[in-house]
């Protein structure tokens, strides 16, 4: 199903209808989270782009955090989540690294 669209519901049993609806919540929580761990992952690559190592500092465990909790409501694979989580410690350790 793509993204944004409502869920079709061909048939009026009940069971279905409760499944419809379980799976519109479902895609709610599931957009809210990826939606958290997109927005994080956004504000940590630019205060490392900028050089504020404060602010990546700051950031860099709650980013962390947010990706394994994704990953563990099966939100993002986990092979993703730890490519995220190594692609961000690597860009964050260069740019400490480059500070100093």
């Amino acid at each position: 199903m793509a993204q944004g669209q409502a869920t079709k519901v061909k048939k009026k049993k009940k069971s279905v209808l409760k499944r419809a609806a379980q799976a519109r919540q479902r895609a709610e929580v599931n957009r809210s989270n990826r939606t958290r761990v997109r927005t994080l992952i956004k504000k940590l690559r630019s205060a490392i782009g900028s050089g504020d190592s404060n602010a990546a500092g700051t950031l860099l465990q709650p980013t962390l955090s947010a990706i394994d909790v994704a990953i563990s409501k099966g939100v993002l694979h986990e092979n993703t989540g730890n490519r995220y989580k190594s692609r961000l410690a690597l860009a964050f350790n260069g740019a400490k690294a480059a500070k100093a």
